[in-house]
Protein backbone atom coordinates (compact mmCIF):
# COMPACT_ATOMS: atom_id res chain seq x y z
CA UNK A 1 0.00 0.00 0.00
CA UNK A 2 1.86 3.45 -0.87
CA UNK A 3 1.96 6.20 1.63
CA UNK A 4 0.41 9.92 0.98
CA UNK A 5 3.76 12.26 0.95
CA UNK A 6 1.49 15.25 0.11
CA UNK A 7 -1.83 17.45 0.30
CA UNK A 8 -3.10 19.90 -1.52
CA UNK A 9 -6.47 21.30 -0.80
CA UNK A 10 -8.60 22.77 -3.65
CA UNK A 11 -10.93 25.33 -2.88
CA UNK A 12 -13.99 26.19 -6.09
CA UNK A 13 -14.35 29.95 -6.23
CA UNK A 14 -15.27 32.73 -7.96
CA UNK A 15 -12.04 34.67 -8.24
CA UNK A 16 -8.77 32.19 -7.85
CA UNK A 17 -6.32 35.11 -7.42
CA UNK A 18 -8.03 36.90 -5.14
CA UNK A 19 -8.66 34.36 -2.54
CA UNK A 20 -5.76 32.63 -2.34
CA UNK A 21 -3.72 36.59 -1.87
CA UNK A 22 -6.48 36.25 1.35
CA UNK A 23 -5.32 33.01 2.24
CA UNK A 24 -1.59 33.93 1.84
CA UNK A 25 -2.39 37.31 4.40
CA UNK A 26 -4.16 34.33 6.76
CA UNK A 27 -1.43 31.87 7.01
CA UNK A 28 1.42 33.43 6.03
CA UNK A 29 2.01 31.53 2.98
CA UNK A 30 3.37 33.06 -0.55
CA UNK A 31 2.81 32.68 -3.90
CA UNK A 32 5.20 30.31 -5.73
CA UNK A 33 7.31 31.30 -8.54
CA UNK A 34 6.11 31.60 -11.94
CA UNK A 35 7.02 29.04 -14.37
CA UNK A 36 10.77 29.30 -15.95
CA UNK A 37 10.70 32.02 -18.72
CA UNK A 38 7.95 34.08 -16.89
CA UNK A 39 8.94 37.05 -15.29
CA UNK A 40 5.20 37.07 -13.33
CA UNK A 41 2.19 34.84 -12.91
CA UNK A 42 0.64 37.44 -15.23
CA UNK A 43 2.83 37.09 -17.81
CA UNK A 44 2.17 33.52 -17.81
CA UNK A 45 -1.84 34.46 -17.78
CA UNK A 46 -1.33 35.75 -21.02
CA UNK A 47 -0.36 32.78 -23.10
CA UNK A 48 -3.49 31.06 -21.94
CA UNK A 49 -6.41 30.88 -23.98
CA UNK A 50 -8.95 33.54 -22.86
CA UNK A 51 -11.30 31.30 -21.38
CA UNK A 52 -8.58 29.89 -19.06
CA UNK A 53 -7.05 33.47 -18.05
CA UNK A 54 -7.38 33.78 -14.66
CA UNK A 55 -8.54 30.27 -14.15
CA UNK A 56 -6.39 28.97 -11.26
CA UNK A 57 -4.09 30.74 -8.93
CA UNK A 58 -1.87 28.48 -5.72
CA UNK A 59 0.03 29.51 -2.49
CA UNK A 60 2.23 27.66 -0.52
CA UNK A 61 4.01 27.23 2.69
CA UNK A 62 7.18 28.80 2.56
CA UNK A 63 8.44 26.56 5.14
CA UNK A 64 7.45 23.52 3.16
CA UNK A 65 5.59 21.79 6.11
CA UNK A 66 2.01 23.00 4.81
CA UNK A 67 -0.22 21.71 2.12
CA UNK A 68 -0.55 23.71 -1.23
CA UNK A 69 -3.66 25.49 -1.43
CA UNK A 70 -4.90 26.00 -4.99
CA UNK A 71 -8.25 28.10 -6.07
CA UNK A 72 -9.60 27.26 -9.43
CA UNK A 73 -12.66 28.69 -11.21
CA UNK A 74 -15.69 27.69 -10.96
CA UNK A 75 -18.80 28.76 -12.42
CA UNK A 76 -22.02 28.33 -10.10
CA UNK A 77 -21.15 30.34 -7.10
CA UNK A 78 -21.40 28.85 -3.36
CA UNK A 79 -24.28 27.69 -2.19
CA UNK A 80 -24.74 25.51 1.32
CA UNK A 81 -22.14 25.24 4.03
CA UNK A 82 -18.58 23.87 2.96
CA UNK A 83 -18.36 20.04 3.68
CA UNK A 84 -14.35 20.76 4.56
CA UNK A 85 -12.95 23.56 5.89
CA UNK A 86 -9.65 24.37 7.49
CA UNK A 87 -9.02 25.52 10.85
CA UNK A 88 -6.57 28.01 11.73
CA UNK A 89 -4.75 26.92 14.78
CA UNK A 90 -3.74 30.48 16.50
CA UNK A 91 -5.14 29.78 20.41
CA UNK A 92 -2.84 26.33 20.49
CA UNK A 93 -1.75 26.22 24.11
CA UNK A 94 -3.94 28.81 25.11
CA UNK A 95 -6.87 28.67 27.36
CA UNK A 96 -10.06 30.95 29.22
CA UNK A 97 -9.31 34.21 28.20
CA UNK A 98 -6.22 34.69 26.72
CA UNK A 99 -7.39 31.87 24.04
CA UNK A 100 -10.64 33.85 23.15
CA UNK A 101 -8.09 37.39 23.12
CA UNK A 102 -5.95 35.45 20.80
CA UNK A 103 -8.58 34.62 18.74
CA UNK A 104 -10.13 37.65 18.57
CA UNK A 105 -7.12 39.57 17.70
CA UNK A 106 -6.74 37.16 14.89
CA UNK A 107 -10.02 37.74 13.36
CA UNK A 108 -9.62 41.45 13.59
CA UNK A 109 -7.06 40.77 11.40
CA UNK A 110 -8.29 38.97 9.21
CA UNK A 111 -11.57 41.15 8.76
CA UNK A 112 -9.22 43.58 7.85
CA UNK A 113 -8.25 41.48 4.44
CA UNK A 114 -12.07 40.82 4.18
CA UNK A 115 -12.74 38.10 6.21
CA UNK A 116 -16.12 38.10 7.74
CA UNK A 117 -16.69 37.32 11.30
CA UNK A 118 -18.72 34.22 12.78
CA UNK A 119 -20.07 33.08 15.60
CA UNK A 120 -17.70 32.64 18.78
CA UNK A 121 -18.09 29.44 20.52
CA UNK A 122 -17.09 29.29 24.52
CA UNK A 123 -15.13 26.58 25.66
CA UNK A 124 -17.23 23.36 27.21
CA UNK A 125 -16.50 20.06 29.12
CA UNK A 126 -14.62 18.75 25.67
CA UNK A 127 -13.78 21.73 23.61
CA UNK A 128 -11.95 24.54 23.61
CA UNK A 129 -12.98 28.16 22.16
CA UNK A 130 -13.41 28.91 18.74
CA UNK A 131 -14.22 31.63 16.26
CA UNK A 132 -16.37 30.91 13.12
CA UNK A 133 -15.32 32.83 10.19
CA UNK A 134 -15.41 33.37 6.36
CA UNK A 135 -13.25 33.97 3.91
CA UNK A 136 -13.70 36.58 1.06
CA UNK A 137 -16.03 33.93 -1.19
CA UNK A 138 -17.81 33.03 1.81
CA UNK A 139 -15.87 29.93 2.40
CA UNK A 140 -16.38 28.53 6.41
CA UNK A 141 -13.34 28.44 8.55
CA UNK A 142 -12.33 28.61 12.59
CA UNK A 143 -9.92 29.89 14.45
CA UNK A 144 -9.19 27.71 17.07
Amino acid sequence: MASVRQVQVTFDCAEPERVARFWCEALGYVVPPPPEGFASWADFDRTLPPERRGSGFACVDPTGVGPRLYFQRVPEGKVVKNRVHLDVRVGTGLVGEERVAALEAECARLVAFGAVRGRLLLADEENESCLGMQDVEGNEFCLD
